[in-house]
């Protein structure tokens, strides 16, 4: 896990992705706590300023318009120091980001996750497809440097622990690169 030669001042912009269920939110808000920077869930986000192009029904999900986020988050990410968490990685510039973390569940657990989530049919399928396929690591590795994109698991509450150590380092490291 290694880039940027020249770190923000404000800290490093750490993007965490990965299929519905797998701890995003959990690792997000922490990290975030743990490391004094800024959270910025983009789901919540689109939907407390309504960036939406409508519903899919297939899904049942709001259709992101994807323009709308990324104009509204680009000087925020321009000052560093942010832990972006949403489940895709292509909407956003490349230049954004310094770390993409894909965390990644076994289907067993994720199942159980999304289920207690109340996914059902079409929606519980298509994600635990999705985790199976690894479609959004591969989108995070054909969006961003290989050396940026970084697979986490995220099965247990050591995992999580572990995870938080291991980008805790980076940014250690990260920051080190810039003095």
């Amino acid at each position: 896990m290694a880039r940027n030669m020249n770190p923000n001042p404000n800290g490093p912009n750490i993007l965490i992705t990965g299929t519905p269920g797998t701890g995003k939110s959990t690792l997000g808000k922490e990290l975030a706590e743990r490391a004094s920077l800024n959270y910025i869930n983009v789901g919540e986000l689109a939907q407390l300023n309504n960036y939406f192009d409508g519903y899919d029904e297939e899904r049942q999900c709001p259709i992101l318009n994807d323009d709308q986020v990324v104009d509204e988050m680009e000087d925020t990410m321009q000052q560093g120091g942010n832990v972006v968490d949403y489940h895709g990685s292509d909407l956003f510039p490349e230049r954004w980001f310094d770390l993409v973390i894909v965390l990644r569940c076994d289907n067993k657990n994720l199942y159980d996750r999304l289920e207690n989530r109340g996914y059902s049919g079409k929606k519980l399928s298509d994600n635990i497809e999705c985790e199976i396929m690894q479609t959004l690591l591969e989108e995070a590795r054909e969006s961003y440097a290989e050396e940026v994109v970084v697979e986490l698991p995220s099965n247990t509450p050591d995992d999580l622990e572990s995870n938080l150590d291991r980008i805790q380092l980076w940014m250690e490291n990260w920051a080190k690169q810039g003095s």
